[in-house]
């Protein structure tokens, strides 16, 4: 009997489940043992994940994942080994294991952070661990990345993205991203495994993410595989810290800007973490906006709690997210709009080790987006917005004794969504919608070989968010490989297929995007969907030198966008267009103990196509190059520089201006003399293009302490040369707006 979901039939479901159960029943007959743990902070507890944990004797390993957990699978038993666990800035540990044969030994491991006054840093197991890893377009993001870049007034996860190769930027003012020739409601946003909808701040120009709470950061600019869903184009994954498990602590933090604090602590069996942070002191946006002055005032607050019993339920870990954050931009006078946004997340999460090499993680949550515009007396359009997400996951992992792994799970999403908006010709658009979305996945990770890897799964859209069921990508299969030809040389390459059945009302017109509403695509539209090929090589030249390259290839059908020629109430406010984006991305990188220097190269080509017309998107750069220089000066000293350069953006071009009249009072003989106004003639979108875009950008930190408090302070500098990089012209006026001029800014951190 085949599994059924409706009326719709997936017997390579009961494939997969019989196979599965049948490996629980051989689980250790090889006569082999299993090595397992999660490495921590030996000073705070936290999770330590992405580090080495090698067997020196049969040169195997692993990396830890997002909480801390390691497993080693296959290892000879009877046996006698030792453990070499490692990670960058921590003093490498050496552990003596015994494995017993068909046992699973647990050795939970402690690292020490290296004391900050030393210069080099030990890593022990790189050249053994990964070579069959299938990770092409997965970027792993750690917090020193983030603090060592020159701060845009403050330090920023998302604005840190623009400087991956494949990544775009319209402009200094925004931190809002663009991958691989998609726009940004294609990207996903995970906090802890729950979706934020809108995650900026402050017109765009911050993320809503204090870097002081993250532990971890994975971005997958392309390829990612089945367990996520729900975007076309890419997935920030951001797991937070749990808190300090061994003592009280807090830090307290001022920018140009805004102050934060963050304090932690034990509680029994577990630990927790707040965090807030609070705008103050908005003059300094006026180099992000011209010189123009805006009422922008903001705050985030999160906590995070954690429960780990063994007397309750050995093996399990129970955390409990809460997040929100608020802009609000209140005008005195009554002649300008005012405008506000939010964000609500909690959630509650389960995972759970068993006495076998299976686990898995269970979890809800609800995610929930406000946004509204109050024209007032201006003549700005009201706009009315909110999204509520719930969301229950259920993900189970099994690793076998060949070391290949086994995962599968579902996703079930009830989503509602209200808008109300009026366009610039005054027709209302009152849109709602509401559904559920069931989605099954299932993978398998072939990584018995010790130089090929692959990863072989799909997602199936079992029950579709559109009550219209014309659902064209219900089976979106996803295959990732690695083959290292030479110990040094590894070539990757993924295809998948891809479907989104949210959007966002985008208007491309908008130089500075407030927020932008959320809502189901209407029945009338089939949901978005894209085919992505992505296919590259990496190259380790030394253990402190690497090379990457990538190229990718997409398709995307059923964009929908605003249909910029709606008039009347009953004309359609989406329709669909097409895409095409393509191009190759190049990273270098090379570090010692004091000089770490990146450069990255991107070549890339967009293309939207809507009704036979073809243009380039706004965020379509040609030629990118990022160069990142850091130097250790000893001491506590360090420094960086960052130089920038992109090919001019695309822009819509003036042709020139008529006199047009505009009837305001037909019953007055004097109007037609009156009401003459001048009216802008545009040339088709985008066929312009910008001057290049170039900047340095210099930064430079120090640490120190003061008895038993510790202090940070950075002082940046952006745009160093003080570069005029053009933003835009405004149409009424023709004045030019510039981007960032030269702008020093400094923070200072206390730690208690």
């Amino acid at each position: 009997m085949d599994y059924k979901v409706g009326d719709r039939s997936f017997p390579f479901l009961r494939a997969a489940v019989i196979i599965f159960l049948f490996s629980s029943s051989i689980i250790f007959s090889q006569g082999r043992g299993t090595i397992r743990g999660i490495v921590t902070d030996s000073t705070n507890g936290e999770a330590l994940p992405f580090c080495n944990v090698v067997i020196n004797e049969l040169h195997i390993g692993t990396l830890t994942d997002s909480h801390g957990l390691y497993v080693i699978t296959a290892v000879p038993a009877p046996g006698k080994y030792t453990l070499t666990v490692s990670y960058v800035g921590y003093q490498a540990k050496k552990i003596h294991v015994s494995v017993v044969k068909n046992k699973i030994r647990e050795i939970n491991v402690a690292l020490s952070a290296i004391g900050i006054k030393m210069e080099t840093v030990e890593t022990v197991g790189e050249k053994v661990i990964g070579k069959n890893a299938t990770d092409i377009g997965l970027q792993r993001i750690s917090m020193r990345d983030i603090e060592m870049l020159p701060k845009g007034v403050e330090a920023d996860i998302f604005r840190s993205l623009q400087y991956i190769p494949g990544v775009k930027a319209t402009g200094d003012v925004s931190a809002r991203y663009y991958v691989r020739g998609s726009a940004s409601n294609e990207n996903l946003v995970l906090l802890n495994g729950i979706t934020i909808y809108n995650p900026f701040h402050a017109f765009g120009m911050f993320s809503v993410i204090d870097p002081d709470m993250i532990n971890s950061v994975e971005f997958y600019k392309g390829g990612f595989t089945s367990e996520f869903g729900d975007r076309l184009s890419s997935v920030l994954d951001i797991i937070t810290k749990d808190g300090n498990k061994n003592s009280f602590a807090g830090s307290a933090t001022s920018s140009l800007l805004t102050g934060k604090a963050l304090f932690e602590g034990p509680i029994p069996h577990g630990s927790f973490m707040i965090t807030g942070r609070k705008s103050y002191y908005s003059e300094v946006l006026k180099k992000f906006l011209n010189d123009k002055s805006a009422p922008i005032n903001f705050y985030d607050l999160s906590l995070k709690l954690n429960y780990s019993n063994p007397n309750f339920i050995k093996g399990s870990k129970f955390d409990i997210t809460s997040f929100v954050s608020g802009d609000n931009l209140i005008n005195e006078s009554p002649y300008t709009e005012n405008m506000s946004w939010s964000n609500k997340l909690l959630g509650v999460d389960w995972f759970q080790l068993t006495d076998s090499p299976l686990y898995f993680e269970m979890g809800i949550s609800w995610s929930n987006f406000k946004g509204e515009v109050d024209p007032k007396l201006s003549s700005a359009k009201p706009k009315n917005n909110q999204l509520d997400d719930i969301t229950t996951k259920m993900d189970f992992n099994y690793i076998f004794p060949s070391k290949d792994e086994l995962s599968v799970g579902t996703e079930i999403k009830d989503i509602n969504t209200t808008l109300y908006l009026e366009n610039a010709l005054g027709a209302i658009s009152n849109l709602s919608g509401n559904g559920t979305s069931i989605n099954v996945y299932g993978k398998y990770k072939f990584l018995r070989y010790e130089n090929f890897g692959a990863d072989v799964g799909a997602r199936i859209a079992a029950v579709s968010l559109l009550s219209s069921n014309n659902n064209p990508y219900m089976i979106q299969p996803r295959v990732s490989m690695t083959y290292r030809i030479f110990p040094a040389i590894a070539l990757k390459g993924s295809w998948g297929i891809y479907e989104q059945e949210l959007t966002t009302l985008s208007d491309e017109n908008e130089v500075i995007s407030l927020f932008e509403p959320w809502i189901i695509i209407p029945d009338y539209l089939k949901p978005a969907g894209s085919i992505q090929y992505s296919i590259g090589a990496t190259t380790d030249f030394a253990s402190n030198i690497s090379l990457d390259v990538e190229g990718y290839y997409k398709i995307m059908k059923n964009i929908p966008i605003l249909n910029d020629n709606k008039i009347a109430s009953t004309d359609p406010d989406l329709i669909s267009a097409t895409g095409e984006s393509y191009g190759w991305e190049f990273l270098f990188r090379y570090n010692n103990s004091r000089i770490a220097f990146t450069a990255s190269y991107t070549l890339s080509w967009a293309y939207n196509d809507v009704n036979g017309w073809v243009y380039y998107p706004r965020y379509d750069s040609r030629n990118s190059v990022d160069l990142t220089l850091e130097y250790n000066f000893g001491n506590n000293w360090r420094a960086s520089a960052i130089w920038v350069y992109n090919t001019g953006l695309p822009f819509t071009q003036s042709l020139g201006y008529y006199n047009k009249l505009y009837f305001s009072d037909l019953y007055n003989d004097w109007s037609i003399y009156e009401n003459y106004q001048p009216f802008q003639l545009l040339s088709d979108r985008d066929l312009g293009r910008l001057p290049d875009y170039h900047r340095l950008d210099l930064s430079i930190s120090k640490s120190f302490n003061i008895s038993w408090v510790k202090f940070s302070f950075d002082a940046s500098i952006i745009n160093v040369y003080n570069r005029a990089n053009i933003f835009y012209f405004k149409r009424n006026t023709g004045e030019r707006v510039n981007m960032l001029p030269f702008l020093p800014t400094a923070t200072i951190k206390m730690e208690l």
